[in-house]
């Protein structure tokens, strides 16, 4: 029984959160309490939480991690100078003569969105605020509008630069760093959150393509649900280019830089908090007030995220001190089907896990105790981040506790009922699935890029 004490705490700090306290001091408080516990039974030695100094100047002094607040920076401040505002009317105009266009420019100006912020409740609620109430007046099935807005609200987790994945290509690199350790390897190969970011680029592409052919096959089957805009309503080609051009140079300044090598992602994420400052002020929406709303919010969002990785730290020593990660590898040596069974088992546990427990929290608690047995199995390392993705992806959509529905929620109309939300979701769920088994199937949709780029 004493060895399924990190079982036990795992499953505390689970209970913890969904009673409503906060995820950092939940993760930091359970395990503590299990330190003190296990101290006093002679089960744990206290030497282990010696290392938590070292731990915390090593997130501090980590450059990957810098890209989190630049990233969330960049993203608040595309979100205030209102560039997808004016984007979404022009897309509208431009496909809005065929049926489901609007639908299509949607997931179109959701996506550049998402390669421009990063943030998954941002892009629902920005697009929940925009977009709805006009698909809606144009007649839209509230269902199937407000699926559309959550799945595509949700790309921000799999298409960089995403904070998601920031996070778990800074998590998988000390787990692969500790793996290959584990099989004495001493010269060990890294993985970067650059990989990642390639290796989302296909997933990402694919997931924006299924959402664009549902969107257009569904319209053609029940055109009363997706009805066509007014032939009279068009957009020049000037307002349309002007409308277009910021958020893809600023794509192709962030996502070009790292991609070709030019910029780490610390750097790159410098360069898209400058550019969207820039687009601000080009536009005239960057007043002292907003600036301030700006920077508050980026430094909550922050705040939140390194609390959690302090609290996650305290976590993981104390799980390792009561051998967490014999237990977790002792267990998956034990599942049928070797690694592949391994990996189901960890992406139904994600999956689950997904439904009360937010991205950020799965990636500081779950990812480092399985990430290493996985990696020790021979699961390549950039295949796995992305799997977990778009795994978080399909949770965040997936009733009744999935955030993007709780997101929509908050910013939704009367009429749209939440029963409407959870239908309209069913279908791309069901295609992020379909994904989700593709990428199993053929993980070269995922490792040809980095690999072509190494």
């Amino acid at each position: 029984m004493i060895e399924l004490l990190p079982l036990f705490m795992f499953l505390a700090v689970c209970l913890v959160i969904l009673l409503g306290y906060p995820v950092a001091f939940s993760l930091a408080g359970t395990a503590l309490l299990f330190a003190a516990f296990g101290t006093a039974i002679g089960h744990f030695d206290m030497a282990f939480l010696q290392a938590l100094p070292n731990r915390l100047y090593g997130t501090m002094v980590n450059q990957t991690l810098v890209a989190i607040p630049l990233f969330i920076l960049m993203g608040i401040m595309l979100e205030k100078s209102r560039l997808a505002e004016d984007l979404l009317n022009n897309m509208a105009r431009l496909f809005g003569r065929l049926r489901g266009g609007l639908g299509i420019s949607v997931v179109i100006v959701g996506t550049l969105l998402a390669a421009s912020t990063g943030i998954v409740g941002a892009t629902v609620v920005t697009m929940g605020l925009m977009s709805l109430p006009t698909m809606l007046k144009r007649g839209y099935n509230p269902a199937f509008a407000a699926g559309t807005i959550c799945a595509t609200g949700t790309l921000g987790q799999i298409i960089p630069p995403s904070i998601a994945l920031v996070l778990l290509g800074d998590i998988l690199s000390t787990a692969y760093a500790q793996a290959q350790l584990s099989m004495g390897i001493f010269a060990p190969k890294t993985v970067s959150v650059g990989d990642l970011f390639m290796g989302a680029v296909i997933p990402g592409l694919i997931l924006v393509g299924a959402y664009c052919t549902y969107i257009y096959v569904y319209s053609r089957l029940r055109p009363e649900d997706a009805p066509a805009g007014d032939e009279q309503d068009k957009v020049s080609t000037s307002a349309l280019l002007l409308s277009l051009a910021p958020p893809l140079l600023l794509i192709v300044a962030v996502l070009g830089s790292i991609l070709s090598g030019i910029a780490t992602p610390t750097e790159a994420a410098g360069v898209g908090a400058f550019g969207a400052s820039v687009l601000a002020l080009a536009r005239r929406q960057l007043s002292l007030q907003r600036l301030q709303q700006v920077l508050e919010g980026t430094v909550e969002v922050t705040a939140m995220v390194f609390m959690i990785l302090i609290g996650a730290a305290i976590f993981s020593l104390v799980f390792r001190g009561f051998g967490g990660e014999e237990l977790v590898t002792s267990m998956f040596a034990s599942i049928p089907g070797g690694a592949l069974g391994a990996t189901l088992v960890v992406m139904l546990t994600i999956f689950v896990l997904g439904f009360i427990l937010d991205f950020i929290e799965i990636t500081f608690v779950v990812v480092p105790i399985v990430g290493p047995a996985l990696l020790a199995m021979g699961v390549d390392p950039i295949w796995l981040g992305i799997m977990i993705a778009v795994n978080l992806q399909t949770s965040f959509l997936t009733p009744p506790f999935g955030f993007a529905l709780f997101y929509l929620r908050g910013v939704a109309p009367k009429e749209v009922l939440t029963r409407d939300i959870y239908r309209g979701v069913m279908p791309f769920i069901g295609i992020q699935l379909a994904v989700l088994l593709l990428l199993a199937l053929w993980p070269s949709l995922v490792t040809w890029l980095p690999g072509l780029v190494h």
